[in-house]
């Protein structure tokens, strides 16, 4: 298997004291019904999607009735999709949803971690209290796999991998890429993760952004699914995060998602278009900027926007607020 960095381009550049300091490089393709459109650096890079896919996983939870049977809204959706911030709305959202199932928190198996929402921190520190399993930036989709598990009536052991909910996000998720998943690992949130090229990865959102409702359950599910994430920004991620923010900017047209270590997609319905990228050294500061720059050359965000300005191009200050450098998008990227 070719190493992750061969064949990837330069997508960001930061530069201090009139020397380029940084390169951020990586592979991004974007993809139609027919297949792909644009392509930079690799688009055969194997990649883990990471939180991504949140929305392929996702898929059982629609396609097994388990959302319809327990009337699930579109922001339980959009939370099902979610890397979200741990804020009081995300929190409040995923526990009153797990005690609609008549289950506790400790069924969750997600872990727990300190929120990146700064206002909820703070509250847990005044008031002495250690985060929980809801805190996770993945609670949203644990409570989603609690649901289809519960509808299955399958094991309380949903992350393991060969737990009948594991089973059915594999066939689903090499049902939307086209290919076999080249192998798997375990996410943060103790999930399975599925391993893929790029370009598969590009292939899935265009099915995602191309999908109609009355098309059959799987049509039905990825429509629900992206208008969804769309619709609820804030659900998504948070306040100040740039899915958040790029999502508002585009006025909910476009359903975006980001995954740890760099990686980003976009699915684009007016477009057609589905849009898979990654940075090979894990920087986010590089995938923010990428993932901006291509949505921008489609013609579904505007350059000039605040959202979009900020992260492909900005000048760097130090603690003192002294001018240190800037960044800007590589030269030739996104052409």
């Amino acid at each position: 298997m070719a190493s992750i960095s061969q064949g990837a381009v330069p997508m960001l550049e930061v530069w201090r004291g009139g020397l380029l300091e940084c390169v951020h490089q990586g592979h991004a393709v974007i993809c139609d019904a027919k297949g792909v459109v644009a392509a930079w650096g690799n688009p055969n890079a194997v990649i883990f999607p990471r939180s991504s896919a949140k929305m392929i996983q996702a898929l059982p939870l629609l396609e097994t009735g388990a959302a319809a049977a327990r009337g699930l809204s579109s922001q339980h959706l959009a939370l099902a999709c979610a890397s979200h911030r741990g804020a009081h709305v995300h929190v409040e959202l995923a526990g009153r949803w797990i005690s609609d199932l008549g289950l506790k928190e400790s069924d969750l198996r997600c872990g727990a971690h300190e929120p990146g929402d700064k206002t909820e921190r703070d509250r847990l520190i005044e008031t002495h209290e250690r985060p929980c399993q809801l805190h996770n930036n993945c609670s949203g989709k644990h409570s989603g796999f609690l649901t289809v598990t519960q509808h299955l009536k399958a094991g309380p052991e949903y992350v393991e991998i060969d737990h009948p909910l594991q089973k059915a996000i594999r066939a689903a998720t090499e049902e939307v890429i086209d290919e076999s998943v080249a192998g798997w690992g375990v996410d943060g949130c103790s999930a399975p993760n599925f391993a893929m090229t790029v370009g598969a990865m590009a292939r899935g959102m265009a099915k995602f952004a191309t999908a109609r409702e009355g098309h059959g359950a799987r049509e039905d599910a990825m429509f629900t699914l992206a208008r969804a994430m769309a619709a609820h920004p804030h659900l998504v991620s948070g306040e100040g995060e740039t899915c958040t923010e790029l999502m508002r900017a585009m006025g909910g047209k476009v359903a975006i998602k980001g995954g740890a270590e760099a990686f980003y997609v976009a699915i684009v319905p007016e477009k057609g278009l589905g849009i898979a990228l990654k940075i090979v050294d894990g920087g986010y500061r590089g995938a923010e900027a990428a993932i901006a720059a291509l949505l921008s050359k489609i013609g579904v965000l505007d350059p000039a926007h605040p959202a979009a300005v900020k992260r492909m191009a900005g000048v760097q200050r130090n603690w003192r607020g002294l001018e240190t450098g800037f960044y800007r998008l590589a030269q030739g990227f996104p052409g």
